[in-house]
C-alpha cells in the first residue's frame, strides 16, 4: 500500500496532467493561428456557381464539424464532451469518414511497421554495442562501428530516398508504394506482399535507430566494464557470456528501458518522414494529407493519439522501473 501511495499513484496523477495540459494546448493552439479552417475549406469547395444561402449554411455546418461555435470556454467544454465520447468529429478531407475511424484503420499500419523496426533495432544497438564496448580491440568490433558512426549522421529522408532509387527505381526489388497488395482472404499471399512493401522502410528506420543505440549502448557498457562488479568478476574467472550478460549489460540496461518506452511511445511521430516517403498508408501518411486538405479534426486527432502515447509509455516505464532496479523498492 506504501508503494502505491508514495510511489504508483503520483505518477498517475503526473501522468493525467500531462494528457490535460497536451490535450489543452492542441486545442488551444490551432485558435490562435491566423488562418481560418472553414473559410480554407470553403475557397477550396465553393464556386461563383452556389447559391450564397448554400454557402452560408455550408458555413454553419463547418463551424459546427470543427467545433468553432460559440465562445473558447463553450468550445472547450464541447471538445472535452466529444473527446470523452471518442468523438473526434468527421475527417473533412474523407467527409462524412469519422476521424476516428481513419486513425483506427491507419494505426495497425504504423504500430506494426515502427513497432517492429524499433524492437530489433534497439535489440540489435544494445548487443551490438555491448560487445563492442567489452572486445574494442577486434575486427569486427572496429568494423562494425565505424559502418555504424557513417551511418548515423545521415539524415534519414537521405536514407529513405536513396533506398527507394536503388531497391524499387533502379533495382525494382520492392514496391514504390504501398502496403500491400490482393486481398487478405488470400492470407498467405497477403502477408508476403505486406513484408514486401514494409521491408524497405524497416530497412531505413532499423539502420538509423541500430546506429544510434550502438553508440549509447557501447558509452554506457564502456562504463559499467570499468567498474569494480566486473573487475572481480573477471579476476573470479566467470565466463565470459556471464560477465557480459549477467553484470555489463544488465547493469546498462536502464536508460535503455527508458529510451525503448519513449520511442515506442512516439510512435506517432516518428511515422511521419518514413511514411511519406515510401506512401504507407500509416498515421503519419493520414497526418500528411491531413495537412495539405487543412483537415482540422485530423490534425488534432493524431495529435492528441501522440500525446496519449507518449505520456502513456512514460508512465508505464515509471511504473516498471522497480523490476529493472531494485533500488528503488527500498527508497
Amino acid at each position: 500500500m506504501g508503494f502505491i501511495k508514495s510511489y504508483a499513484l503520483p505518477r498517475v496523477i503526473q501522468w493525467a496532467v500531462v494528457i490535460l495540459v497536451g490535450t489543452t494546448i492542441t486545442f488551444i493552439i490551432p485558435r490562435l493561428l491566423p488562418t481560418d479552417p472553414v473559410e480554407q475549406t470553403l475557397r477550396r469547395v465553393s464556386t461563383s456557381q452556389i447559391d450564397p444561402r448554400a454557402v452560408e449554411t455550408f458555413r454553419q455546418t463547418l463551424t459546427d464539424l470543427y467545433g468553432l461555435q460559440g465562445t473558447p470556454v463553450e468550445q472547450y467544454v464541447r471538445f472535452w464532451t466529444r473527446l470523452l465520447r471518442a468523438d473526434l468529429g468527421p475527417s473533412l478531407g474523407a467527409f462524412p469518414t469519422p476521424v476516428t475511424q481513419i486513425i483506427r484503420d491507419g494505426l495497425p499500419w504504423t504500430v506494426g511497421l515502427l513497432g517492429v523496426s524499433t524492437i530489433i533495432s534497439w535489440l540489435v544497438g544494445i548487443v551490438l554495442g555491448t560487445l563492442a564496448a567489452y572486445f574494442p580491440r577486434s575486427r569486427w568490433s572496429n568494423l562494425i562501428g565505424g559502418i555504424l558512426i557513417t551511418v548515423y549522421p545521415v539524415p534519414y529522408f537521405i536514407l529513405a530516398l536513396v533506398l527507394v532509387l536503388i531497391f524499387a527505381y533502379y533495382i525494382p526489388l520492392f514496391p514504390l508504394v504501398g502496403g500491400s497488395s490482393g486481398s487478405p482472404s488470400n492470407l498467405l499471399p497477403f502477408v508476403l506482399s505486406i513484408l514486401q512493401h514494409s521491408f524497405l522502410p524497416a530497412l531505413s528506420l532499423v539502420m538509423l535507430g541500430t546506429a544510434f543505440r550502438f553508440i549509447v549502448a557501447r558509452a554506457l557498457a564502456s562504463t559499467v566494464i570499468s567498474s569494480d562488479a566486473v573487475t572481480y568478476a573477471e579476476v573470479a574467472g566467470l565466463p565470459r557470456r556471464r560477465i557480459i550478460f549477467g553484470y555489463i549489460l544488465r547493469n546498462s540496461l536502464l536508460p535503455q528501458v527508458t529510451d525503448l518506452a519513449l520511442a515506442l511511445g512516439a510512435l506517432f511521430e516518428g511515422a511521419l518522414i518514413t511514411e511519406y516517403v515510401f506512401s504507407y498508408p500509416g498515421i503519419g501518411y493520414r497526418l500528411y494529407t491531413a495537412i495539405q486538405q487543412s483537415d482540422f479534426n485530423m490534425i488534432m486527432g493524431i495529435t492528441i493519439f501522440s500525446i496519449i502515447g507518449i505520456a502513456t509509455a512514460a508512465l508505464v516505464i515509471d511504473l516498471l522501473y522497480p523490476v529493472f532496479d531494485p533500488r528503488v523498492r527500498y527508497r
